[in-house]
Order: structure tokens, then C-alpha cells, then sequence
């Protein structure tokens, strides 16, 4: 199962149905959200929520639970975007990728 639909299973099962919507088009994941930072809005949007339930999601997502397969990683890389961005870095910065 794709990291952003586990997201939202479990934010379906908190009752967050609306947060579930945008996990499932990958809004708060690391390589597709439309947001630079997609992850750390899913951090605020579950603090702001203030429920057990989310504030135990929040926790799990603070550990990693959510975070973006190495699959879906190396997907990224290989992708036009990734390649792009791979691009633009220093040789220095590019050592560190390889």
C-alpha cells in the first residue's frame, strides 16, 4: 500500500474524513504533496485538530509512521522532477546523493 493511502486509512479511522481526502491525493506526502512542505503541514493540520486521535497521529507521524516508502523515494529520483532537481546541485552536494 502506497504511503499517502495508508495516511489516510488512518486518518479515516481517527474521523478526520476531510485531512483523509487530501492524504489520498498525496498532499501531505514527502515526494507528491503540491506543497514544499507537505509533511510538516500534516504536523500542523493534526496539532491544530487537538484530539487523542489526532494527537496520537501526530505522534506516529513524528516517528516516521508516515513517512515515504524507499520506493517511493527511488520512484522520485528516477522521475523528471527528481532528475531536475538532482541537476541543479553542486558536485559536492551530488557526492552525498550517490
Amino acid at each position: 500500500m502506497h504511503t499517502k493511502d495508508f495516511l489516510a486509512q488512518e486518518l479515516r479511522k481517527a474521523g478526520l474524513a476531510k485531512m483523509a481526502d487530501k492524504a489520498t491525493i498525496g498532499y501531505y506526502h514527502d515526494y507528491l504533496s503540491p506543497l514544499p512542505d507537505g509533511a510538516m503541514q500534516l504536523e500542523r493540520d493534526l496539532r491544530e485538530v487537538g484530539t487523542k486521535k489526532a494527537e496520537a497521529l501526530r505522534q506516529r507521524h513524528l516517528n516516521g509512521d508516515f513517512d515515504a516508502s524507499k520506493e517511493e523515494s527511488d520512484a522520485w529520483a528516477e522521475s523528471d522532477e527528481g532528475q531536475s532537481i538532482f541537476s541543479q546541485l553542486t558536485p559536492e552536494m551530488r557526492k552525498i546523493f550517490e
